[in-house]
């Protein structure tokens, strides 16, 4: 139990977030409930019959795959989104929430439970092929420290060769510093935009430091990539 409450610490910690901790008083947690939606929004495009992964579209297939899926979700391998929590704010950010993170942990230790209501399963999610991802055309590639020498309106970044721990920030004219991206267990064969809840507006002058090489980070203009 003490590991278990440090690991979730160290999670909490490395997202900067306040929770509040699941009620075990509450109803026990299944996977008709709580567990399979969570699931079937974060792991199934993946994890299915025809992707990329193993299925865990059933509780018969889920089941044996749990303490691993428990020690993923604690350590923030999966699902893959690659960046902490609260270092810059992105609107398709698809990885889990701390409470989400607690969920699947307790759902775990306390037994695995199916449910005995299969009417509370919801349906499982339909997929399409998702489309590649092409940068849009006005991108700025950053390798090193770069200094703007125009205005650039920010919609997101990818990272065009990840590293793990690549920590990205803006440091605007008068002093004040933007947190942009902090790549954590990251990995190339997971590439995706990281795209901004709101485009910011960076002043020419402003200084884009924190990647380092091999690491290539490119910054995604608002202009042609905001509606996506």
């Amino acid at each position: 139990m003490k590991k278990r409450l440090t690991a979730l610490l160290v999670v909490l910690c490395a997202g900067g977030l306040t929770v509040t901790a699941h009620d075990f008083g509450s109803a026990q947690i299944t996977w008709n409930r709580e567990i399979s939606r969570i699931v079937y929004d974060h792991c199934a495009s993946c994890h299915r019959e025809g992707g990329t992964s193993f299925s865990l579209m059933t509780y018969r297939e889920a089941q044996p795959y749990a303490d691993a899926i428990k020690d993923s979700v604690l350590a923030r391998r999966m699902p893959p989104w690659g960046a902490v929590k609260g270092f810059g704010e992105f609107r398709n950010d698809a990885g889990l929430t701390q409470e989400q993170v607690e969920l699947v942990s307790d759902w775990v230790v306390g037994g695995m439970l199916k449910g005995n209501n299969a009417n509370v399963l919801p349906k499982a999610p339909k997929f399409e092929a998702p489309a590649a991802f092409d940068p849009p055309p006005g991108g700025i590639q950053v390798t090193g420290t770069i200094t703007l020498k125009e205005p650039f309106r920010l919609d997101g970044l990818v990272a065009e060769k990840g590293v793990d721990g690549t920590q990205v920030v803006a440091v605007l004219p008068d002093g004040g510093v933007k947190p942009l991206l902090w790549l954590y267990e990251y990995s190339d064969k997971y590439q995706h935009p990281f795209l901004l809840r709101k485009p910011l507006n960076l002043p020419a002058g402003t200084i884009i430091r924190g990647v380092r090489p091999p690491a290539s980070i490119m910054l995604l203009p608002a202009s042609s990539h905001a509606k996506r």
